[in-house]
């Protein structure tokens, strides 16, 4: 005989694993986390022995107990599956929402005029952009995927290739000289902004390295420097200066004429590359699997 009176332990129990601490749990579950907490110990006295360990650090972490991951891998797949079935019963009204997350920059300039033909595909998801600059914790449910670029290895997700990345020098079509192209004695002219963004490990091509390719070593120009690779482009468009940036950030405005790749013979890879990563837990859900198979559709067709 089923026993799903018990069914709200084990929905509590779940999502305090997987946010580490009840108050993630209970922002997911729309209650307090004192309630999430009496629930998860209302199921630790019926199975007669604690699930969790609990830190009293500063953070909140909980972690579990080595004998409850087996189960909860049970318990994660049950409650998916009876929410699968609700949906069945619900029929082709039936509707899955699916966080997505990913860099401010790569949501506005590459990411969002893709989205459309994901939702024209999958009409029963909704879609929900969780954007942020910082590392969005995937591996305890702050969103279900997302879309990075970095050196690929992040612990705890699984992370696909999508696509390689490379640095482009690029202007205001403003900035061009009337006559002729944009050569290297048009460019001792121009002023160089420097996108400070951290790139640890990318291998980020630096002005002295790329004005060396060029043919100006030994010039000095005026720069001016900025922390956010979203300002860096919009410096760009407005006609400040001339940027380094990584090329899928500003494709589109390429490919539409905003924005004009400077020395295009020249080629600055850089070692990151784009990966859509997740954790193996929210792969298994049937909307998280078809947003990451979309995605590298999406990149490998064209």
């Amino acid at each position: 005989m089923r026993t799903l009176n018990r069914l709200k332990w084990l929905q509590a129990f779940e999502a305090t694993a997987r946010h580490g601490s009840f108050t993630g749990a209970a922002n997911e579950l729309g209650v307090t986390p004192a309630a999430v907490g009496q629930l998860v110990r209302a199921l630790e006295e019926w199975v007669g022995h604690p699930l969790l360990n609990r830190s009293r650090s500063g953070n909140e972490r909980l972690t579990l107990i080595h004998e409850a991951q087996e189960a909860l891998d049970d318990i994660s797949l049950g409650l998916d599956k009876l929410e699968m079935g609700l949906k069945k019963l619900r029929g082709r009204k039936a509707r899955s929402v699916l966080v997505i997350t990913a860099s401010q920059v790569l949501v506005m300039n590459w990411l969002m005029p893709r989205l459309n033909r994901f939702s024209e595909r999958y009409e029963t998801i909704d879609v929900r952009l969780d954007v942020a600059d910082r590392l969005i914790d995937l591996t305890h449910g702050e969103a279900d995927i997302g879309i990075r670029c970095g050196p690929g290895s992040w612990p705890g997700l699984v992370a696909d290739w999508m696509m390689d990345e490379e640095v482009v020098m690029i202007c205001s079509p403003s900035l061009l000289p009337a006559e002729g192209d944009a050569n290297a004695a048009w460019l001792s002219y121009q002023k160089l902004i420097q996108d400070d963004t951290p790139h640890p490990g990318a291998n980020f091509p630096s002005w002295e390295n790329v004005l060396m390719q060029i043919g100006l070593d030994n010039l000095y120009q005026t720069r001016q420097h900025i922390n956010s690779t979203a300002t860096v482009i919009q410096a760009v468009l407005t006609g400040r200066g001339v940027a380094l940036v990584r090329k899928a950030l500003v494709q589109q405005d390429l490919d539409i004429g905003r924005l004009v790749q400077l020395f295009p013979k020249n080629r600055w890879p850089i070692n990151w590359s784009y990966y859509v990563v997740c954790s193996s837990a929210s792969l298994k859900r049937p909307e998280v699997q078809a947003f990451h198979d979309w995605m590298l559709d999406e990149v490998r067709v064209k």
